[in-house]
């Protein structure tokens, strides 16, 4: 198992559909545990392959719910359905995210407060589940992760222009990273 340094916005591999996993071998399982211990190090509650500048459809979270799912897991090749977003503009103080590769900052967003996420384990058996609230949030993070999307790609208008400016005086390029563990946390942990 390593600690892999997670990339920034700006990297091409964050912009772009990650590919489907088809064989779910131990060079596979080494990359989840990988994932878990980078996610782990960094404090995050969910990591994507792509975050990690692999371009697989992985992701694992690390989340307490009260919906009967373990709280640590992973989702290979997820299909995601999600209920109704509100219309209602997002509070900042309830509903604000952050992204291990925005790193420092957090924006307001509304997410659909329920999902159902169908996908396979490490091994390639099928896994279901429904998540609520907060867990529901945070898979809709990870799997917008597997399509191109950051977080910061569904902001409204507001604050996406406060996002965008914030990018922009960062200077992140292509090849923008951070260590979990070694370079300072970005999220103050």
């Amino acid at each position: 198992m390593a600690i892999r340094p997670i990339v920034i916005t700006g990297n091409p591999v964050l912009h772009r559909p990650a590919a489907k996993v088809t064989e779910f071998n131990d060079e596979l399982r080494a990359l989840i545990a990988d994932m878990y211990e980078t996610m782990d190090e960094a404090h995050g509650v969910g990591l994507a392959a792509p975050q990690i500048g692999v371009g697989l459809r992985i992701f694992t979270y690390g989340f307490d719910n009260d919906d009967g799912v373990p709280a640590r897991g992973v989702i290979v090749n997820p299909a995601l359905t999600a209920g109704k977003i509100s219309e209602v503009a997002p509070d900042p103080d309830e509903e604000s995210e952050g992204c291990l590769s925005v790193p420092g900052y957090s924006w307001p967003l509304k997410r659909a407060d329920w999902i159902r996420v169908a996908g396979q384990d490490e091994n390639g058996d099928p896994l279901a589940f429904e998540a609520n609230g907060w867990f529901a949030r945070v898979m809709q993070h990870e799997y917008d992760h597997l399509d191109g999307k950051l977080y910061v790609d569904r902001l409204n208008t507001k604050w996406g222009k406060k996002a965008r400016k914030a990018i922009k005086q960062e200077q992140w390029s292509n090849d923008s990273t951070w260590l979990p563990g070694e370079d300072e946390d970005p999220f103050g942990h």
